[in-house]
């Protein structure tokens, strides 16, 4: 990590044991590229939306202003990094309806490119609040250490329904013919599969959100994992069934992401 700062200040050791200590609070992860953030207003929204439900408190302008000036100063010089932004309990005020401590880190920039096709198995695991981007992650930590245990590079949530949700820190994309789906269900809307969805309509690529069945999987032609870090992952085998091996899906995504401006800082 390059640094870290809550509300503009380096931590003295008691801070830093605090925070080292919480589990309550919400966050956004971005990637800074040249001192710009894709959808830093969709960032903005989604931290927004998480201090009223978890806090009580509402964002205004100037809360925005502020929110600018301690991610622009905890980077400092730094033009390329990973930021991650969470609001945390002032002192012991969780739960009142007080404004959250800031706690801006800074480490270094997540390579873009993909990795190998993963692997990945269904869970049944549902995150708490899963339309908010929380610090409960103990669950979804949990869901990829057996993942990973029987063999599997990640884990795909599927909710009692059957119907698929969400992985563990991405959203996933199916493809069906020359149409891309998004699951419909109870999840984290990903600022980055929300930028994919707006790109992919301005280049006249077409997209659906549907209700989608696990015991439905075989009738797509592939499928990738989509977040932050890399918007466009491949995806080989969920559970017991392999998608062919083609780069259709990755490709329409990775050049809908090109598309999608950088907004500064």
């Amino acid at each position: 990590m390059r640094n870290l700062e809550v509300n503009g200040h380096v931590p003295d050791l008691a801070q830093t044991q605090r925070l080292a200590n919480l589990n309550y609070g919400h966050f956004t992860s971005m990637q800074v590229r040249d001192r710009a953030v894709r959808g830093l207003a969709l960032h903005f929204a989604r931290l927004a939306d998480g201090n009223e439900e978890f806090f009580g408190w509402a964002m205004g302008v100037e809360d925005e202003h502020r929110l600018r000036s301690l991610i622009l100063h905890a980077l400092g010089d730094t033009a390329d990094a990973s930021v991650q932004v969470r609001f945390v309990p002032a002192g012991a005020a969780a739960g009142l309806a007080v404004e959250p401590d800031v706690v801006v880190s800074v480490s270094e920039p997540a390579p873009a490119e993909p990795r190998p096709p993963l692997q990945v198995t269904v869970d049944h695991y549902r995150r708490d609040w899963p339309d908010h981007k929380h610090a409960a992650t103990m669950g979804l930590t949990y869901a990829i250490r057996r993942a990973r245990l029987a063999g599997y590079d990640d884990a795909l949530f599927v909710g009692d329904d059957d119907l698929v949700r969400e992985g563990t820190v991405w959203n996933v994309a199916f493809l069906d013919g020359d149409q891309i789906v998004w699951p419909q269900a109870p999840m984290l809307k990903g600022v980055t599969m929300v930028l994919l969805q707006v790109a992919l309509t301005m280049q006249g690529t077409p997209w659906t959100t549907r209700p989608v069945d696990v015991a439905t999987l075989g009738s797509f032609d592939g499928a990738a994992a989509t977040n932050s870090i890399c918007p466009a992952q491949p995806i080989a085998a969920i559970g017991d069934h392999r998608f062919p091996a083609s780069d259709k899906l990755t490709g329409l995504l990775a050049d809908a992401w090109r598309s999608v401006p950088f907004d500064a800082l």
